[in-house]
């Protein structure tokens, strides 16, 4: 495919995004439909309606409208590409750019990239962050690789990930965290991925993990565990008994071959409270995924005020249940990938006036503006331990 036919390819799964389509199911029908594209086009298309997505608000006013050739157009347009000669009408390509799309000003001042009903909401949580953590949604994440120091050394990662011309940097956040900058499309197929040495995984969740006091001995439970990578991340820095639970069983099915992959034992349970109790328990629990919406900005867009109430009413019913877990001196653990002050702060403090004898031990909030994901997290222990 040509660059300008990508870019043809892209409005029309953005058009069928903003009909109602999911980002996946459009981008999946899409590849379904082209079997002629390689996986350097739909990787390219790929990039092009995830850019889209982002910047839907902002391209759409640099662009001149709000539909899949307005949001491409100004897509290019804010990446100071020159879209001239990519709208040429040729083959595959968009449709020549009319008088009024060339002539169209660009605006005084960018939208915000967000629903409105969000903003007031992000603004009270994120107070003068808002601004910065605004314009790195706008901007693609990068991709980190956390080291399995159970199988090896920040530099040995790096040396067999060179191997396979994966090219990486360690990031400040976490002693474990590694930035790819050259190669990141080849590290599921690469050794260092296969044999376990490293998991994909952000920045903020590890230094999540690093923070916790983590010991020889521990029996812990990932109570909300999803694929697992907080476990597996966990087992890595200590010797202990390992568990995950998860409300979707179908959830954990990877689990232990991940676990085996990366040489440790997690046993995943259908009922968490059949070996409870657990010396911590960890609850990364289903969030808006504000701190993610990099790369999934699908999301923010479907995200609706109802969902939030929804979710903190789960929130809170999960805190209730995995405090009844933890060992009389353990540890509760109470994470989220968002930067919500209603799905942080207001649960722990719903939590604690509700349960009086539990306190918050430790809390902290990770911005983007620190090299990783929006995450949170904070620890709670009983008053008495």
């Amino acid at each position: 495919m040509t660059p300008a036919a990508r870019v043809g390819a892209a409005i029309e799964i953005l058009d069928e995004i903003f009909a109602g389509a999911p980002a996946e199911k459009a981008l999946t029908g899409w590849a379904r439909r082209s079997r002629f594209a390689g996986s350097k086009d739909r990787a390219a298309v790929r990039d092009h309606v995830f850019d889209g997505l982002r910047q839907r608000r902002s391209a759409a006013a640099v662009g001149g409208a709000a539909d899949g050739r307005g949001v491409m157009l100004g897509v290019l347009r804010l990446a100071d590409a020159e879209p001239e000669t990519l709208f040429s009408g040729e083959g595959y390509a968009p449709a020549l750019l009319t008088d009024s799309e060339k002539a169209h000003p660009e605006p005084a001042e960018l939208p915000v990239d967000l629903p409105d009903w969000l903003v007031p909401h992000l603004r009270e949580s994120l107070g003068r962050d808002f601004e910065e953590t605004v314009l790195a949604l706008r901007a693609r994440a990068p991709v980190c690789l956390r080291v399995n120091l159970k199988k090896c050394t920040l530099a040995g990662a790096q040396d067999v990930l060179r191997r396979d011309d994966i090219q990486t940097e360690p990031m400040d956040l976490a002693d474990t965290a590694l930035k790819v900058t050259e190669g990141a499309r080849r590290v599921s197929q690469s050794v260092a991925y296969r044999d376990g040495l490293v998991e994909l995984q952000d920045a903020s969740s590890q230094a999540a993990i690093a923070s916790l006091e983590l010991s020889n001995g521990l029996k812990i439970m990932d109570y909300c565990a999803g694929g697992g990578g907080k476990i597996l991340a966990m087992a890595a820095r200590c010797d202990g008994r390992f568990f995950a639970h998860d409300a979707h069983v179908a959830r954990l099915r990877d689990l232990p071959a991940r676990a085996k992959r990366a040489g440790v034992k997690i046993s995943t349970l259908a009922d968490a409270e059949a070996q409870a109790p657990y010396d911590l328990v960890f609850c990364d629990v289903p969030c808006s995924g504000s701190g993610t919406w990099r790369r999934t900005p699908d999301a923010k867009w479907r995200f609706k005020e109802q969902d939030l109430i929804n979710l903190n009413a789960l929130q809170d019913e999960i805190l209730n249940k995995a405090a009844q877990l933890v060992t009389h001196k353990g540890t509760l653990v109470y994470a989220t990938c968002s930067v919500l002050t209603s799905e942080n702060l207001e649960r722990l403090s719903t939590f604690v006036t509700r349960f009086p004898e539990w306190s918050i031990v430790e809390n902290r909030q990770f911005l983007m503006r620190e090299g990783g994901d929006g995450f949170f997290v904070a620890k709670l222990r009983r008053k008495s331990a």
